[in-house]
């Protein structure tokens, strides 16, 4: 986002805190008389697969009427439960085809879902958009930049339970007094159960061998960088997708702590211009945001990849590593260091048995 002042910066956020309040559902109700709602079938309307029918405005916020159309497909898988998504998408624009995806992933804190979306050509996650639904609407909004300048961004989700629903985005560039739609789009189903969308015969084939369902077996240190030498030993599953046409996969993991079971999407996406992959990590403990992405490639039938995490208020590397790859076996093996790299202590080990 470019600079703004002060006075700006601050009318600015307190646009994005009214649009969010707007969301809000009235409090006045006691808990008591409150009915829990099961939002693990918020989504469930839009899983399969689906042709869909883009018209999007040439230009934006220029007072443009000028629209172009075009097709795609969609394909999407319900993760986490049911409280969170991936889709994978193929846009047949004018000016050439792309891919790109979506992750939702629900926080019962703040009871929203948070969106984002990654351009398969740049393998970057966008600032996320964050809402509900309300009375058959689905409506999302967040802070965003066009051209350099700060802008409000909304998604809404229409006629959901319907043959044909529909999906539009707007821009505001007057803190959420006007908005202008954008972009709109309508689905019809071509498959109740999904299936992955044509791969590219250019795709690296680094992460072909994870793809299908998993059985898995964890090993995991109970205190990081601190000496300790106890290990827990739970199981777990993983089902594991290919995205962006091959140049990306998505996975939901669900793994049987011994403390309770919870649930997490790796994605995991390619970077055509560094030739490296990203690796970002969503757990439905802390939803509203995934974790800092670690950055990797393989050599020699070894992926290794780096980031940074923080352990009890740290700032320490983390590097992962998967090796021992073959058709139906694989293990992952994460790694923290606290001396900038020059001693690691391995404190997680997963141990991949394909069952089918």
């Amino acid at each position: 986002m470019m600079p703004t002042t002060f006075p700006e910066r601050r009318r600015f956020l307190a646009a994005v805190s009214a649009a969010a309040a707007s969301l809000s559902l009235p409090r006045a109700l006691s808990a008591a008389t409150v009915t829990p709602v099961d939002h693990r079938q918020d989504w469930a309307w839009l899983l399969g697969n689906w042709d869909v029918s883009h018209r999007r405005l040439k230009q934006r916020l220029a007072g443009s009427d000028d629209w172009e159309t075009f097709g795609g497909k969609s394909a999407l898988w319900l993760a986490m439960g049911g409280l969170g998504t991936i889709d994978d998408n193929l846009l047949e624009l004018p000016v050439g085809v792309y891919r790109g995806l979506t992750v939702r992933t629900y926080d019962a804190a703040s009871d929203t879902w948070a969106i984002w979306w990654l351009d398969g050509r740049g393998a970057r996650l966008d600032a996320p958009v964050r809402g509900r639904f309300t009375d058959g609407v689905g409506t999302f909004v967040g802070a965003d930049t066009f051209e350099g300048r700060p802008i409000l961004m909304r998604f809404r989700w229409l006629d959901l339970h319907s043959a044909r629903p529909n999906w539009e985005q707007a821009f505001s560039a007057d803190d959420g007094k006007t908005w202008e739609v954008n972009w709109t789009n309508a689905f019809t189903r071509t498959a109740a159960a999904p299936s992955p969308l044509p791969l590219l015969d250019s795709r690296p084939r680094d992460f072909d061998f994870l793809v299908g369902r998993w059985q898995v077996t964890h090993r995991r240190l109970r205190q990081r960088l601190a000496g300790c030498t106890d290990w827990d030993r739970f199981d777990g599953t993983l089902v594991n997708w290919p995205v962006l046409g091959g140049h990306g996969n998505a996975g939901d993991n669900l793994m049987n702590f011994p403390g309770g079971a919870f649930r997490g999407i790796g994605l995991r996406a390619f970077d055509e211009q560094r030739g490296e992959w990203l690796s970002w990590w969503f757990d439905s403990r802390s939803p509203a945001t995934p974790g800092t992405p670690l950055r990797g490639r393989f050599a020699d039938g070894v992926g290794t990849f780096h980031g940074e995490e923080t352990i009890d208020g740290r700032t320490v590397r983390t590097r992962v590593r998967w090796s021992a790859i073959t058709a139906d076996s694989a293990r992952w093996e994460q790694a923290s260091s606290d001396d900038d790299g020059r001693n690691w202590e391995t404190n997680w080990i997963s141990e991949f048995k394909r069952s089918r």
